[in-house]
């Protein structure tokens, strides 16, 4: 390895060469991301962070650059690693390294045991402040490093998945520290979950196959804020949009949304694309996959590949073959007919697309920057617990955001102020 800046002296990228690519394409988010600049140049006058060691785990992308560019600006000491082996935009990492001195350890298509080496080698930093992406560094913290927990002043967490780790930590008693759930702030997942998930889902579904959607049966595996985006997009692009859900009241709002609602056992048969958006565990499980059409497409766009039984569906085949990048195609041997799995039932707007479009990432990494500021300016002032950034820093977010697009809204009058905080005004 190479040496770079930083007090952490080591770096893996796999090509460092890449860098002047990546330069501009962190640069061309840049100009998609107003907000996150603005934050960045306060932090650069302010320098909120001032000694704090930082360990980001997150897709590492050109939206992901500039988050690193605003904590280095406001003065951490920070060092990022990737949250998932598919998720590297090799070029990004590479400059990072060289053009703004931030160490990485993150290479696309690294193996699970680099991955978690990666971890390790993060945690080597000692971290003050964490931004976790699906909670791995912070259950690596209680499992392998708990001599780093007198250091950490706390963590934030980017995704659903990752929240629920936590809050299954939080009811054992053993969340070590105060997180900040940013994927709960209004400003993330009304917006980052559902417009970002549903374009960059199906761009990354159109990548790997090229196929028309319209037409398509195109089943949606989960009603959640993703869920939703990408069941829109689907119709969109005239897909016939199924919804598969656990949830009443979710179940329910997609029938109302014009949706097709049912079970997965019965979704199963009639999908000809099939995207799971759940944080849950095998959700297309081993009798679904033997009853899929010849040619069904399969991705994942939740954290975690466990969300599709691979496992299952390779002890039900009788081959493997590579269909084409990011596309595995599975025969079954009891039919003989082909089911394709995109990008090893990982992100697949990462594995096979770039992730989230920058403008949507702008208001979800604003509030990763102000979470971190937030947990600097009340250290030792709160629980170790889950909590949310305060209402009035959304406000501010999508203030921000809307100035930035050139939008402008209404205000109060007194008139209306003071009739809406009065009790005596009536019909």
């Amino acid at each position: 390895m190479s040496a770079s800046t930083g007090q952490v002296q080591n770096y893996d990228v796999a090509d460092i060469n890449l860098a002047p690519l990546g330069k501009k394409r962190i640069e061309w988010a840049e100009r998609e991301m107003p907000v996150l600049r603005l934050i960045r140049e306060r932090f650069a006058t302010e320098r909120p962070l001032e000694g704090m060691r930082l360990v980001a785990c997150s897709h590492v992308t050109t939206e992901t650059a500039n988050l690193c560019r605003a904590f280095k600006a406001g003065g951490a000491d920070a060092v990022l690693i990737a949250s998932n082996p598919l998720s590297t935009q090799d070029d990004v990492a590479a400059s990072l390294v060289v053009d703004f001195g931030i160490p990485v350890y993150a290479r696309k298509g690294e193996t699970t045991d680099d991955y978690r080496r990666h971890v390790l080698l993060a945690l080597d930093h000692k971290p003050h402040i964490i931004i976790d992406d699906g909670g791995d560094v912070v259950s690596t913290i209680l499992k392998d490093r708990p001599e780093l927990l007198a250091n950490i002043i706390g963590s934030t967490e980017e995704t659903t998945t990752g929240i629920q780790r936590l809050k299954a930590m939080q009811v054992s008693g053993v969340l070590p520290f105060p997180v900040i759930a940013v994927n709960d702030a209004q400003t993330k997942h009304m917006f980052d979950n559902r417009y970002g998930t549903g374009q960059s889902t199906l761009d990354g579904v159109i990548r790997a196959t090229n196929m028309l959607l319209a037409g398509k049966n195109l089943v949606t595996v989960g009603y959640g804020w993703c869920g939703k985006g990408v069941a829109m997009r689907g119709r969109g692009m005239g897909a016939n949009v199924i919804v598969c859900e656990i949830n009443p009241i979710r179940a329910i709002e997609a029938v109302m949304d014009g949706f097709r609602v049912m079970p997965m056992a019965e979704a199963a048969p009639l999908g000809d694309i099939f995207i799971t958006v759940t944080g849950n565990r095998h959700v297309i499980d081993r009798d679904h996959f033997a009853v899929m059409r010849d040619g069904a497409v399969v991705c994942n766009s939740g954290h975690f590949d466990l969300e599709l039984n691979l496992v299952a569906l390779k002890e039900l085949s009788k081959g493997v073959t590579d269909a084409r990048p990011f596309v595995e195609q599975y025969e079954l041997a009891s039919n003989g007919n082909r089911i394709n799995v995109l990008g090893e039932g990982r992100l697949i707007n990462l594995a096979a697309a770039e992730g989230h479009p920058a403008s949507v990432m702008d208001m979800s990494f604003a509030n990763q920057a102000l979470s971190a500021e937030y947990l600097k300016k009340n250290e030792g002032k709160l629980g170790k617990e889950l909590y949310v950034l305060p209402s009035e820093v959304d406000v501010e977010i999508a203030s921000l955001k809307l100035a930035a697009m050139g939008v402008k809204i209404d205000t109060l009058s007194a008139e209306m102020v003071e009739y809406i905080n009065s009790w005596e005004h009536g019909t």
